[in-house]
């Protein structure tokens, strides 16, 4: 049986608003020096709260985020983002949701229903990573795309822990789909490209979350049909 980790607090930054009902925390990757983390924060048209990945927090910052709505729904996005789920949607009293193929991996640290009875509405559109074998679930969340793995803005760092990010193919001057991540869960990379190239035509999108790296603001098309290029 999958051993569930306990709340348990790494590294995390402030609770920062980004946009209109839109806030994140970031720390750091436990047990990858040099990685970086992200939690997204969404207030839902009804007040309450959405979160896409989960990130344990200090009791201050857990007041702050009861502060801004009711705590409502978890997104698991992929199976390998799942590390702090089960405690954080013990914790808050979240349902969680994740992609159907992921749902067996995840069954024995926490329920998760399918991404598909996620309740939407107008501010939020829900898409799947299906060149992905994990298929990942991305957001659109007003001006704001949220993805986990389908790319990351990570810039080459010093020191040793840089050094091992830019060997291994996570980091660069420029978002990118890093290596390792098409050998994990690439099973079909023009279908990955034609999503990016989709959320790329969407009218309004102007902002990228990432779950690893920094935030791209401005012309988010441009980003993705630039990294979308890379996989043809």
């Amino acid at each position: 049986m999958a051993r569930t980790r306990p709340w348990t607090l790494h590294k995390p930054g402030p609770l920062t608003q980004r946009d209109d009902r839109l806030w994140t925390v970031d720390d750091l990757v436990p047990g990858l020096p040099g990685a970086t983390r992200r939690m997204t924060v969404m207030k839902r048209l009804d007040g309450s709260l959405l979160f896409y990945n989960a990130i344990p927090v200090d009791d201050a910052t857990l007041d702050q985020l009861r502060a801004l709505g009711t705590p409502a729904q978890l997104i698991v996005p992929n199976q390998f983002h799942a590390l702090d789920a089960a405690a954080f949607a013990h914790r808050l009293g979240l349902t969680a949701h994740a992609p159907l193929v992921a749902l067996p991996v995840l069954a024995e640290r926490l329920t998760c229903q399918p991404i598909t009875t996620l309740p939407l509405d107008a501010s939020l559109r829900v898409f799947a990573v299906e060149g992905f074998s994990t298929h990942e679930v991305v957001l659109v969340f007003g001006a704001t795309l949220l993805v986990a793995d389908l790319l990351t803005n990570a810039p080459h760092a010093g020191g040793l822990a840089g050094l091992i990010m830019r060997a291994v193919g996570f980091s660069g001057p420029s978002p990118k789909l890093p290596g390792p991540v098409r050998m994990r869960v690439g099973r079909d990379l023009k279908a990955v490209a034609a999503l990016m190239n989709q959320l790329a035509s969407l009218d309004g999108v102007t902002r990228i979350i990432p779950s690893h790296g920094t935030i791209i603001e401005g012309d988010a098309a441009a980003a993705l049909r630039a990294v979308s290029a890379t996989l043809s």
